[in-house]
């Protein structure tokens, strides 16, 4: 029933947020050598979603390392002027399908009592 009511946009909050979980790590991490940095693709991810797949099947299949534009020698892949950017882009991503749900919530609320 939720898929019907909100669309696509409960799976992608649901992936946004744990998005914005792995590029906190990769930002918590930004220090540690050795450590790969990891994000999600998230169209493939929302893709297999939306076609059925379990969260957790959808974001394993669309798992990907980041592969840095300057390497460390230290083995590191976290570049954080790049995990900066991606979070904030996936914030404002989150943000927008969270305002979009309050607001269907909000209609489905006044239509059932009826304002």
């Amino acid at each position: 029933m939720s898929e019907t009511l909100f669309g696509i946009h409960g799976a992608a909050l649901e992936l946004r947020s744990h998005r914005l979980g792995l590029i906190t790590g990769n930002i918590a991490n930004a220090a540690t050598p050795g450590y790969k940095a990891r994000d999600i693709d998230f169209s493939a991810a929302l893709t297999a979603r939306t076609a059925g797949n379990g969260r957790d099947t959808a974001i394993e299949n669309a798992m990907r390392y980041r592969v840095p534009t300057m390497p460390s020698l230290d083995g590191n892949t976290v570049e954080l002027a790049n995990e900066q950017m991606a979070f904030a882009e996936n914030a404002v991503a989150y943000s927008a399908s969270l305002t979009f749900l309050t607001g269907r919530v909000n209609t489905i609320t006044r239509a059932i009592k009826g304002e």
